[in-house]
């Protein structure tokens, strides 16, 4: 049995395949499938560390974006597009896959396209409100297609589709106690914690915001903060200026990416999660803690605007629209919510019940009942 991975390169697509993968593993395991291989495709491996653990082999091909908005370089990324697809469909061929799970993105694009060329089955997921434009491509011919938000339903045929919810990686979902997160963190178990993911991309409104709420944040609050790899040393140079005669200043922690170990951590200790809103409000739905939103005004199908609003109307988060984001607002929704007993449990309960927390396990099977039929 060989089953190929895709996505494009970015946590939102590579850790939800990750998840499927895990599952995938489990289930190779517990029915002894012999010769199981799997692959991981795309334009950059990401995570090596990850896919090394889960046993998925990379193999890459460069592929050109396709953007919404006039570029020069649209031009020769439709060059590259159409090598790729020539690229992709030679390495399918080579392995001949008995099914393709698509993650959606341009990464995921010439693979898909060699599957459909080669009459090899396809299994998406989408994980925004909204789909991108590969998976509304892809759900034409997918076998099997499985969402995150029952809205997507909409775009994508009712007979092949499943309202699964978000496939969430085991070592996300297992949650730290608080005693052992405040020890590793070093923090002060009196005070509320606030974590900010600000993510890899769409990070620096977040980061320039947090800057200047950092006095008054730090007076009443503990901040773990992520800053984005590209943003790191700003934020670092910015802080220690910002905090440079502040008497808690120790208060304030940095980090450009929070790893498995950190990320959980984080989560043991959150009081109250920032964050963009992209697929990973569904490990803080995991979480159970309450959360504020910032979408990225600018997105494919407006699409994180109407993940926040989706996730807001179960009652599990606030929203801050990017022109409303300022370091006052901020600041006073988060002692809004902190200060609100009733409004916080109920956040809390309501992020809980969000997610689905079988979604990972669902796909997998999906993907290795699939696998065996064409198999044979």
């Amino acid at each position: 049995m060989k089953i190929v991975f895709t996505g494009g390169g970015t946590g939102g697509h590579f850790y939800p395949i990750i998840a499927v993968a895990q599952n995938v593993n489990k289930i190779i395991d517990k029915e002894k499938i012999l010769n199981a291989k799997l692959y991981y495709i795309s334009d950059s491996p990401y995570d090596k560390e990850a896919l090394f653990e889960n046993g998925l082999i990379y193999e890459e091909i460069k592929t050109g974006k396709m953007r919404t908005y006039f570029s020069m370089k649209n031009f020769s990324d439709m060059i590259k597009t159409f090598l790729a697809i020539f690229s992709a469909t030679y390495k399918i061929y080579s392995i001949y896959p008995d099914v393709i799970f698509g993650k959606g993105g341009y990464a995921s694009f010439p693979t898909l396209v060699a599957a459909r060329i080669l009459n090899i089955p396809v299994v998406i997921h989408e994980s925004d409100s909204a789909p991108g434009r590969v998976n509304l491509w892809a759900g034409r011919f997918a076998k099997k297609i499985a969402i995150s938000f029952e809205e997507a339903g909409l775009y994508f045929p009712k007979d092949k589709t499943a309202w699964t919810g978000q496939p969430i990686r085991s070592e996300i979902t297992q949650k730290t106690s608080r005693a052992e997160a405040l020890q590793y963190w070093k923090l002060e178990s009196n005070i509320p914690v606030v974590v900010i993911l600000g993510g890899s991309q769409g990070a620096e409104l977040i980061n320039n915001v947090i800057l200047d709420a950092l006095p008054r944040l730090v007076e009443n609050f503990q901040v773990i903060h992520q800053t984005g790899v590209r943003n790191f040393k700003m934020v670092d140079e910015r802080s220690e200026v910002v905090l440079a005669n502040n008497v808690n200043k120790s208060r304030y922690q940095k980090k450009a990416f929070l790893n498995n170990l950190e990320l959980k951590m984080s989560a043991g200790v959150a009081s109250i999660i920032v964050s963009r809103a992209g697929s990973g409000l569904f490990e803080i739905s995991t979480w159970g803690i309450p959360s504020i939103l910032i979408p990225i005004t600018k997105t494919n199908m407006d699409h994180q605007k109407k993940n926040a609003f989706n996730y807001a109307r179960a009652g599990a988060c606030s929203v801050i629209e990017e022109m409303n984001m300022t370091a006052n607002i901020l600041v006073a929704e988060i002692e809004r919510i902190l200060g609100d007993k009733i409004t916080y449990e109920r956040m809390a309960e309501s992020a809980k019940n969000f997610n689905k927390i079988d979604a990972g396990e669902k796909i997998a099977k999906a993907i290795v009942d699939i696998a065996l039929k064409h198999e044979k």
